[in-house]
């Protein structure tokens, strides 16, 4: 996966397409994402005495991880990311448009190590 929980991404697809919020829940087993103020929907929940008044509330819904690009902290802008391994052996995204580090993805590995 490309983007991890508390990252900021730009949604490229679907009608809420130009939006930016942060992922507020990654699921990879179906490849689908939650992010903060995107793909709203109603839920209608009778009332209860959890809910007394009852009513709709908005809430997100996942979209699709394809649909989404990790917006860079270097350059502010929505790119696609790849993956080095730097000198120590750990694996970094890196942003594609500038290059800049976006995180790193695994810790360090001997096998990796530049010697």
């Amino acid at each position: 996966m490309h983007v991890k929980v508390n990252d900021t991404v730009e949604v490229i697809a679907g009608d809420d397409r130009g939006a930016r919020g942060k992922v507020l829940k990654v699921d990879h087993a179906t490849g689908k994402v939650t992010v903060e103020g995107v793909n709203r929907v109603y839920k209608h929940v009778r009332r209860s005495q959890r809910n007394p008044q009852g009513g709709r509330l908005s809430r997100e819904m996942p979209v699709r991880i394809s649909n989404v690009l990790l917006v860079c902290r270097a350059c502010g802008k929505a790119a696609r990311t790849g993956a080095r391994y730097l000198d120590d052996g750990s694996k970094q995204r890196f942003c594609k448009k500038c290059g800049a580090e976006n995180g790193a993805i695994a810790p360090p590995r001997a096998r990796y190590a530049k010697k």
